[in-house]
């Protein structure tokens, strides 16, 4: 069932000639996180941790699983030192891509030990990803001494009215907020 804010959006985009935007227009609703029992989100973002020590310095951890059945379908590490877009959700993503190919993005979550920053949350937009969990803020993140560009999650996604994916933050923070403020520095 396709909301008014998608049918205007489909409508200004036929009008203006962008099929682009027309076809994001048309993304499906995104998943109900809530709905996913709190043992599955926690089991999850523990995969997420588990990832990020790969990274002591940078324990930006991800991983991507298919909200039906919490399948884990991709991992991921923050990989910046050889490529500054490497954050841990770009290359989950890329992982993602490169088992599954470039598609069913919209039944997917990803799980990330910290609150995507706004390269990796526009990515996911344009994926038309089904939904982002988080555990550590933006604001912990900066708190700790990891620079950060304060811009949260929610906002990108508030800026794309095409998109309907969802977001959780805070699951098992206690714990990425310890791993990032014992991370390994200098």
């Amino acid at each position: 069932m396709w909301t008014r804010r998608a049918a205007m959006a489909m409508t200004a985009g036929a009008a203006c000639g962008s099929v682009r935007n027309a076809a994001f227009a048309a993304t499906p609703a995104g998943i109900d996180l809530g709905a996913i029992p709190r043992a599955v989100h926690e089991r999850l973002m523990r995969l997420a941790i588990a990832a990020a020590r790969g990274n002591p310095r940078y324990p930006f951890g991800a991983v991507i699983a298919r909200a039906a059945d919490g399948a884990l379908m991709a991992s991921g590490v923050n990989n910046s030192a050889a490529n500054p877009t490497f954050h841990g959700e770009i290359d989950a993503m890329d992982d993602y891509v490169s088992k599954h190919g470039n598609r069913d993005w919209p039944s997917m979550v990803l799980y990330t030990t910290g609150e995507p920053c706004p390269m990796c949350m526009s990515a996911m937009v344009w994926a038309g990803m089904g939904g982002a969990v988080f555990g550590t803020s933006i604001a912990e993140l900066a708190r700790v001494g990891i620079a950060q560009i304060d811009i949260a999650a929610a906002s990108v996604i508030a800026a794309a009215p095409f998109y309907h994916g969802a977001l959780l933050g805070g699951v098992l923070a206690g714990e990425t907020d310890r791993m990032f403020a014992e991370r390994q520095r200098g």
